[in-house]
């Protein structure tokens, strides 16, 4: 192990200064996070569900062109080879991720969509156990059992009868099966292997997306649900791409690159709460006391299923 006290102050002052940097972007790249959740119910009735979610990922694969353009022509080989593994990831990731999200938010509200796809890192524990064999601690299994709970609050509205009755709000299910999906999405990713490097497969991965979105737009055009191309619908794709897909990925890459896995864990139960925040200001929605009790049930849940034991 290398004494601080022996390296060049140059060297320590910059490493600082990139802590400094990774600390502040901590903060701020739940934001960004949050902007897919916010968009999706803003663009309710403006661009068709199906349509956002090809037009978003579409995008995206632009974006990520002069970064690894002429790496996925390298490993086109690698591609062919593993093409049944990216369509799988593309319909899972940005496929039923990306368009049940905005299907759900026509029926449901940001605030609840946040607080569902909170509970997705415990469902990544509760699949790795049951299918990779990964250790399951005690801890994390009271840790998954009190998010799943407060999910069910949520979903239920607070109210026993919803459960009873198995009277459901149709969006909340939507956003149950896409965090379920993204769950899935993640165990996959994890233990699939591949000859690509993360971001050339993630380029892959979008790609296939695209794919598979692209015959269920044809559909959704077919029965009429075309957005206006104006001003307004390119600004929401633009942020979608730039901002949720493109910028978050980024951003949470470099923070957990500085800091480590562990503090930039934090970013789980940090997004959550600005979305509640971000739409309660900007979109009107007044927080209930069924998305309290399940934020406190949620939030302490993941905080035990994810944090390692000694």
């Amino acid at each position: 192990m290398t004494d601080r006290s022996t390296q060049p102050a140059g060297i320590l002052a910059d490493a600082e200064s990139e802590r400094k940097l990774a600390t502040v972007l901590l903060f701020l790249t739940p934001f960004f996070f949050c902007a897919n959740m916010l968009v999706a119910k803003a663009t309710v009735g403006v661009i068709p569900p199906i349509h956002l979610a090809f037009l978003r990922w579409s995008a995206t694969f632009i974006l990520l062109m002069p970064l690894v353009g002429p790496r996925l022509w390298v490993r086109r080989g690698a591609i062919f080879r593993e093409w049944m593994d990216l369509l799988v990831l593309g319909a899972l990731g940005m496929g039923v991720c990306g368009a049940f999200v905005y299907i759900g938010a026509e029926s449901t509200s940001a605030t609840n969509i946040g607080l569902i796809y909170s509970a997705s890192p415990v469902l990544i524990i509760l699949l790795s156990g049951m299918f990779y064999g990964e250790d399951v601690s005690r801890r994390q299994i009271l840790g998954v059992a009190a998010s799943l709970a407060g999910v069910l609050v949520i979903v239920c509205r607070g109210d026993l009868g919803v459960l009873l009755s198995l009277n459901f709000t149709s969006g909340d299910l939507w956003i149950v099966a896409s965090t379920i999906s993204w769950a899935v999405y993640s165990v996959l990713s994890r233990h699939r292997p591949s000859e690509m490097g993360l971001s050339t497969r993630f380029a892959a991965v979008t790609l296939a997306g695209v794919i598979v979105l692209a015959p269920f737009t044809a559909w959704e055009a077919s029965q009429g649900h075309v957005p206006d191309y104006n001003w307004e619908t390119f600004g929401w794709i633009a942020m979608l791409a730039c901002i949720a897909s493109f910028g978050a990925y980024q951003l949470y890459s470099y923070v957990q690159k500085v800091l480590g896995a562990g503090r930039s864990s934090l970013l789980m139960y940090l997004v959550p709460l600005y979305n509640a925040g971000l739409a309660w200001a900007l979109l009107g929605e007044q927080p209930k006391m069924y998305h309290m009790v399940g934020a406190l049930m949620v939030l302490p849940g993941l905080m035990l299923a994810t944090r390692k034991g000694k």
